[in-house]
């Protein structure tokens, strides 16, 4: 279903059907840009996105039975070439992250200007990269927190990494000790020194960093 050479071809995903509407008229009112594909739900619309195989699928992040972020990543897992744009109404860091680790080209906001979108279409159809200047700090920022975190675990030893698991499960340095057959005061230095290089004050955050690290590598 692509077009002729020279034009580019946009599947559009929002719950909203007005905005659909306007997002169309004002893509297709530039002559060289066709919507061929529409959907408002996140069920069955990778498949049809990738059968329509279009140069850009413009993704709302928040669908009435799920999220554009499972559109774009099964999207991109068949065919990888199609390049996703994030149209939201939220800048929240967690969501703006996902849609990046999803493999998104961008991500802007429904408050843009209408050449702004017009261009942002045009730019990652030509393969570019890009991300609404006012939250790429904080997706760089994000970014560099999640490399460092991965850093701090790097550092530990397997020993604490097993005593980590096991404040994960909630046991204490005593049970922590009969499993595995260490010195409770042996186990207390070992749980000092990987809050340590976690940079965590107690045994709570130190779960709590545990629980972020297994989320991170689903």
């Amino acid at each position: 279903m692509r077009q002729e050479p020279g034009t580019i071809s946009v599947f559009l995903v929002d719950d909203h059907e007005i905005v659909r509407r306007g997002i169309r008229d004002l893509l297709e009112a530039e002559g060289d840009i066709r919507v061929i594909g529409e959907a408002g739900q996140v069920a069955g619309t990778a498949e049809q996105i990738v059968a329509c195989a279009p140069d850009v699928a413009v993704l709302d992040g928040r669908l009435p039975d799920g999220s554009g972020i499972d559109i774009c990543r099964d999207m991109l897992s068949q065919s990888p070439d199609i390049a996703a744009l994030f149209l939201s109404s939220y800048d929240d860091d967690d969501a703006l992250f996902a849609a990046i680790m999803a493999g998104a080209r961008g991500y802007v906001l429904k408050h843009i200007r209408g050449d702004e979108l017009v261009s942002a279409v045009r730019r990652a159809a030509r393969g570019e990269s890009l991300i609404d200047p006012r939250l790429t700090s904080r997706v760089l920022s994000r970014i560099r927190n999640e490399h460092k975190s991965d850093a701090q675990e790097n550092s530990l030893t397997d020993q604490e990494r097993r005593i980590l698991e096991c404040i994960g499960a909630g046991m204490t340095n005593r049970q922590i000790a009969a499993k595995l057959f260490l010195a409770e005061k042996t186990v207390k230095n070992y749980v000092s020194s990987l809050m340590s290089k976690l940079g965590v004050d107690n045994r709570t955050q130190a779960a709590l960093y545990l629980a972020r690290g297994r989320e991170r590598s689903r």
